[in-house]
This record gives structure tokens, sequence and C-alpha cells, in this order.
């Protein structure tokens, strides 16, 4: 069984006790989160589909911990001007464990 979640604006594949990596959330760690913007859910009895969510289905996760994305530089240049200026950033994610998929 796994259910299409958005989350932030970004939708993610959640099965039951996968981890996955969204955007920062500014909870504690072990601290629970329930998703009720489900997009699609595929079990035994078949393939159920939103308009633009299913009614009634839950995805129930708990926060793991925080890490830190791999580094993205860019590079700021004004041609003939003597101007070029270097900055990098790490994106801040959270991660969530699956811990079950509701329907109602």
């Amino acid at each position: 069984m796994y259910a299409l979640v958005e989350i932030k604006g970004h939708q993610f594949k959640a099965e039951k006790g996968a981890v996955l990596q969204i955007d920062r959330v500014g909870a504690e760690t072990g601290s629970a989160l329930e998703f009720d913007s489900v997009l699609l859910v595929s079990n035994d009895k078949g393939v159920q589909i939103g308009a633009p969510y299913v009614a009634g289905a839950k995805v129930k996760a708990v926060i793991s911990g925080t890490t830190r994305g791999e580094k993205t530089i860019s590079y700021k240049y004004k041609r003939r001007k003597s101007y070029h200026r270097t900055v990098g950033n790490r994106q801040m994610y959270t991660l969530i464990k699956v811990e079950d998929i509701v329907l109602a």
C-alpha cells in the first residue's frame, strides 16, 4: 500500500516505514505529523484518485531528525565591471518516518 501525498507544495510517495526528506518543519524530533492532502491511494482493492484529494485519507508520520542538503553555488558576474561574487547555500530538510496510511 502506498499513497501520493502533497507536503508543502511537493509530492511524495509515502509507504509504511519509508523515510521522506521534506522541507524544514518547525517541530521537534519525535513529534507526530498528520497529512490529509492525499492525492492517490493504491492498495489491494485498487487505486483511488482524488479530485483533488482522496476523502478521508490521511498519512501519519513522526519526525526522525533534520539534515542539510548538498551545497549549491551561485556565481554573480558583471562583465567589464570587475565585479564577481560567489554565494553558497545549504537547504535544511526534515526527515519523517511514515507510520501509517489511514483510509476512512
